[in-house]
């Protein structure tokens, strides 16, 4: 028999930050010394209230199907925490939980693109946004967000890039390798562009709780009644309540679309796994004082190691304002240490430095590496103490 497998598989690149992980780990089997700084969750684990929580709902029998886009109490726990972070008002029938926001953001594409749909993309991106948009016979459209303009796009940019095909924007904001905010200035600008066009607007907000210093998270969804109607927005507990494999997400949004995605993911999924919605509703109606806790500690920690990373040869970094990466231009760094590329000057890193870092590559940003600093402060100075060794040891002028 002849095997062949679907077409759109065949549109999926490789994974590059899987491929360095499972490098990684295969090396530390093997007896190395590796520090990993590839991790996208956080290093606390779940907090005991809602690690309780969900062990109350096991032992009381909550443990069969729920309605597939989410349980009610979860979607009013949802609806009050948009309320009260946001100010922005909700019913249920337009909030959806999915597993994981991961899945939620496939669920939503494939319920809003036809073949040929254009969704822009800023640059850097996160790994799975093409490749979801491609999977539902959509394509990816990517604008740039440079360095100097901290690595967001502008709203004349997404206009330029609007089409007649073009169906959404995805704003990801803090971003995802970035750390960058977009300005409420900035989205207000956005929000007019997607308005005049007539676009969906896809609102990643996933790491709004981990912002540092004097900045604030806006959700574009907030500035108008016609920017609310357009914006998807996508959340969920992974980051903020260190939750990652519990795959709890949510997106909050036009009613129409919420019940589209509730109906594929009937036919999908199920549901949500139960014991995880009875978690996220404590996480989202329980004490909050760990995710300021966990907040804080990942403030600390990249004031300590940003000085250190900059001072670093060929590094070009810049300060993050959220979430817990930095993406320095490392481009400089490969040249001057005999690589043809930053891919090449990674694997270097792993293979002669004990350190795994990602390409940038994988992020649409060829010229920088991802270096998470959900880790240990020891393990990340160590990482970039062995960076700059490595460095500094192969430089040629």
């Amino acid at each position: 028999m002849t095997k062949r497998l679907a077409s759109r598989v065949n549109t999926l690149s490789p994974s590059t930050t899987l491929a360095i992980t499972a490098k990684a780990k295969e090396m530390k089997e093997s007896g190395i010394d590796v520090i990993g700084l590839g991790a996208g969750e956080p290093d606390y684990n779940t907090p005991e209230n809602i690690i309780e929580a969900a062990y109350r709902s096991l032992k009381e029998g909550k443990t069969k199907y729920t309605p597939a886009g989410g349980l009610p109490l979860l979607k009013d726990a949802i609806i009050d925490k948009l309320l009260k972070d946001q100010g922005l008002s909700y019913s249920r029938n337009e909030i959806m939980v999915g597993i994981g926001a991961k899945h939620v953001l496939y669920t939503m594409f494939q319920v809003m693109l036809d073949p040929g749909d254009e969704v822009i993309i800023p640059t850097p991106y996160w790994v799975s946004y093409p490749e979801q948009v491609k999977l539902a016979g959509g394509v990816p459209v990517h604008i740039e967000g440079t360095a100097a303009a901290q690595f967001k796009v502008t709203a004349d940019q997404i206009r330029h890039a609007i089409t007649s095909k073009t169906k959404a924007i995805i704003i990801n904001s803090p971003g995802n390798p970035t750390g960058m905010i977009y300005s409420k200035e900035e989205l207000q600008q956005i929000a007019e562009v997607c308005q005049e066009k007539d676009i969906w607007i896809v609102s990643d907000e996933i790491y709004e709780k981990l912002i540092y210093g004097e900045e604030k998270h806006h959700s574009i969804a907030q500035l108008s009644d016609d920017a609310k109607q357009r914006t998807l927005i996508i959340n969920g507990v992974s980051k903020s309540h260190s939750m990652t494999g519990w795959r709890i997400g949510y997106v909050a949004g036009d009613a129409e679309m919420v019940k589209a995605m509730t109906d594929l993911a009937s036919h999908s999924t199920s549901n949500p796994t139960t014991p995880s919605q009875h978690a996220a509703i404590e996480a989202y109606n329980g004490p909050q004082d760990t995710v300021e806790t966990m907040r804080k500690d990942f403030e600390s920690r990249l004031e300590r190691v940003y000085p250190q990373l900059v001072a670093i040869p060929g590094f070009n970094v810049i300060k993050p304002q959220g979430a817990f990466y930095l993406l320095p231009d490392v481009s400089e760094a490969a040249v001057k240490t005999g690589f043809a590329n930053v891919d090449d000057f990674a694997a270097a890193l792993l293979t002669q430095a004990n350190v795994a870092v990602i390409p940038g590559s994988g992020f649409g940003s060829p010229d920088t590496v991802r270096l998470s600093y959900a880790t240990s402060i020891d393990l990340l100075e160590e990482a970039i103490r062995r960076i700059r060794v490595f460095v500094e040891a192969n430089w040629k002028e």
